[in-house]
């Protein structure tokens, strides 16, 4: 026991099985369960961080699965202002400000973004994410401002879901990074997953542990030794434009985790008091899972990066 995890440890019972379903069957968990863990870096195969739930260990290989100990059963409605981009009886697209933590787990089991949609739409939304996620088809950082689409209904969950699943969703992301991309456009493909050194940060890893992930990104403008980039996603993983970006030598500016900000411009972001990573989930575009309907949604830069580009334009 840590900290309230418990640890479920054992060795495999037969050799060619998936890996999360030989998990599944000799633990008791769910096989979503498991996978969900095995994202979390929370599962070991004789002693190394596993994370492919399609790998196929050998027989005998021991095991340890980490759970965490569990939060409220239920999240509780909380009377929290919500900046609404769309919504109708089958979904929710919030414009998410920087700060506000998606939904409740340990160390924030309230004011978070679930509490606030459990007000706003009266308990009504999808059960798929189960009671302390009600909704949630996908995240984006605490830190990162922009759209996010909730589903109200099982339907438009399992709809969206899919979409997300195939990489059909347009999602295209603001950052402002350090220094200047070169070339100016490109793709950055690499596995990421939970750093074996450190289980708050996401890594990229060899081919094969980790997920695949692509970023494709462009510049859209010079700024003192900083630059304003576009970055589409392919995938969808943790941190994804955040350890991509860092992992070309152009980490987003204020990024507290994988960033290190050009030395010159640190008291700039200490005068605004710019402590997030410059990110902002600016273009959502789906089908609607319900009527079929094309629905395209674009963001503002929130004030804090619309004021640090303003400065970041002007020559020192």
């Amino acid at each position: 026991m840590n900290g309230g995890d418990s640890i479920i440890s054992g060795v495999i019972a037969s050799g060619g099985q998936r890996l999360d379903k030989a998990l599944a069957d000799a633990s008791g968990l769910s096989r979503e369960r498991v996978k969900a863990l095995l994202g979390e870096g929370r599962v070991t195969l004789a002693g190394k961080v596993a994370a492919q739930a399609s790998a196929k260990p050998a027989e005998g290989t021991p095991f340890a699965i980490t759970v965490p100990a569990a939060i409220p059963a239920e999240a509780q409605a909380q009377d929290i202002a919500l900046t609404i981009a769309y919504e109708d009886e089958h979904l929710i697209v919030v414009d998410k400000p920087a700060g506000l933590v998606v939904h409740p787990a340990a160390g924030n089991l309230d004011g978070t973004l679930v509490n606030a949609l459990l007000h706003h739409c009266r308990g009504q939304l999808s059960g798929i994410g189960g009671v302390a996620r009600p909704g949630i088809v996908h995240r984006i950082d605490k830190d990162t401002s922009g759209l996010l689409v909730v589903a109200k209904t099982d339907a438009a969950h399992e709809g969206l879901a899919a979409q997300f699943a195939d990489h059909s969703i347009e999602r295209a992301y603001l950052a402002i990074v350090g220094g200047l991309p070169t070339p100016v456009a490109g793709t950055i493909r690499g596995a990421i997953a939970r750093s074996s050194h450190d289980r708050k940060k996401m890594a990229l890893v060899e081919d094969g542990r980790g997920k695949h992930a692509v970023t494709h990104y462009k510049l859209l403008e010079r700024l003192d030794s900083a630059a304003l980039v576009e970055c589409r996603l392919e995938t969808g993983r943790t941190h994804q434009v955040r350890v991509h970006m860092a992992s070309i030598g152009h980490p987003l500016l204020g990024d507290p985790v994988y960033g290190r900000t050009p030395s010159r411009l640190r008291p700039l972001l200490n005068q605004l008091h710019f402590h997030r990573q410059a990110l902002h989930a600016a273009v959502l575009g789906f089908i609607h899972p319900v009527t079929g309907a094309a629905i395209r949604l674009e963001s503002t830069l929130p004030a804090d990066m619309a004021g640090l580009l303003v400065e970041l334009r002007t020559p020192s």
